[in-house]
């Protein structure tokens, strides 16, 4: 297809030089799609985060977007790619029409945005409140993104938004009305056990589910499972909140899902990743990679797009389906395009229902031009 009739292209570098890498994007991208796209989302490894800078640079000089943002990872995809543990360079671009760039400061930032817009956010998980800012959001605006992975500690993370670069905070764009978008959430654990009623807690602290210790309700999971999904728990436990509690029964991807952090034997009390007030409904979880899959081919079924922007769990790739590149083909299969680029994140944002939310372990994406067959309308 000629560039003017193409509104999106990904491309990916796996070079070690990043000087090399980004020349090998740029040029794939201009192949594809032509100079002066209204939008470049720039992703790198932490093999390049310190060269992150000077690349957006490069970017903007070279295809000359109107804005670029982007951020370091642990991991970047792009087509049927997902490049782990090794220096990897993605770069998507689109016509979108006008876009607008919004950097967020502080750890509980504003969100605005005009009504039937959609935000692209990446932002840094230890200076920003990334659950707060995603419950700011509100139902007529779609926020899609995901917290920067390259770093450990307070600065190590790039933030990228037009020439310059950021250690702290968040970074964003404002995406106008009508280009078909659409968010997709796929969760990657499943429920075990029974769902529970929190009957006490303090803070980050179960104290006691539908009335007994949480560490004993937690007891009688483990006792119940069978001995694969038991070995599962025992590596990787998490703990699943309830999102719509007038739901009669709950499935994978009701929830959102958390860690479980620890437990006192002393008190019966189970620490997670997050805040349960007393009547939220909970219930223990499992990363399970046959769950993952059925349930993103499942809300990807009768989909199509022309592009695909993809922000990961870094518990999922190759540690959770035991190769690279499982979340990258089955948005590109799946949806019918090449143009899917994205990074491995330390917590993905999207929305649920009517609210958006701070997730864990799942995949999340911002579909372009996203049409539904009849089949499944």
């Amino acid at each position: 297809m000629p560039p003017d009739r193409v509104r999106y292209a990904a491309a990916l570098s796996e070079h070690p030089d990043p000087g090399v890498a980004v020349g090998e994007v740029v040029g794939q991208v201009l192949d594809r799609l032509g100079p002066s796209p209204d939008l470049a989302v720039l992703f790198t490894t932490g093999n390049h985060a310190e060269a992150a800078p000077r690349l957006a640079r490069v970017v903007r000089q070279t295809l000359a977007p109107d804005h670029l943002v982007g951020g370091t990872a642990v991991a970047v995809l792009a087509h049927r790619q997902e490049v782990e543990e090794s220096p990897g360079l993605a770069l998507w671009a689109g016509r979108t029409g006008p876009v607008t760039t919004v950097r967020y400061e502080g750890s509980r930032p504003e969100v605005s945005a005009p009504a039937g817009s959609t935000i692209v956010v990446v932002a840094d998980p230890f200076t920003l409140d990334a659950a707060d800012m995603a419950a700011a959001v509100g139902p007529d605006v779609t926020m899609v993104g995901g917290l920067a992975s390259a770093g450990n500690r307070p600065g190590d993370n790039r933030l990228l938004l037009d020439d310059e670069a950021f250690t702290d905070g968040g970074v964003a764009v404002v995406l106008p009305p009508g280009l078909g978008a659409r968010a997709v959430v796929a969760p990657g654990c499943r429920p075990v056990g029974d769902p529970y009623v929190v009957t006490g807690s303090d803070g980050n602290l179960l104290l006691s589910l539908a009335g007994r210790p949480a560490l004993e309700r937690l007891r009688e999971v483990l006792d119940a499972a069978d001995d694969q999904t038991r070995d599962r728990l025992r590596r990787g436990l998490h703990v699943g909140l309830v999102i719509d509690e007038h739901r009669e029964a709950y499935e994978s991807g009701d929830f959102l899902v958390r860690s479980v952090l620890g437990a006192d034997r002393s008190s019966g009390a189970v620490a997670i990743g997050d805040r349960a007030a007393v009547g939220t409904t909970v219930q223990f979880q499992v990363r399970d990679a046959d769950a993952a899959t059925a349930d993103l081919r499942a809300r990807l079924r009768g989909l199509q797009a022309s592009g695909a922007l993809v922000f990961t769990c870094n518990g999922r790739g190759s540690h959770l389906f035991g190769s690279p590149g499982h979340d990258a083909q089955h948005f590109t299969d799946g949806l019918g395009t090449t143009a899917v680029a994205g990074m491995f994140c330390a917590g993905e944002i999207g929305p649920v229902g009517p609210a958006h939310h701070l997730h864990g372990f799942t995949a999340s994406a911002l579909l372009f031009d996203a049409t539904t067959s009849a089949l499944t309308a």
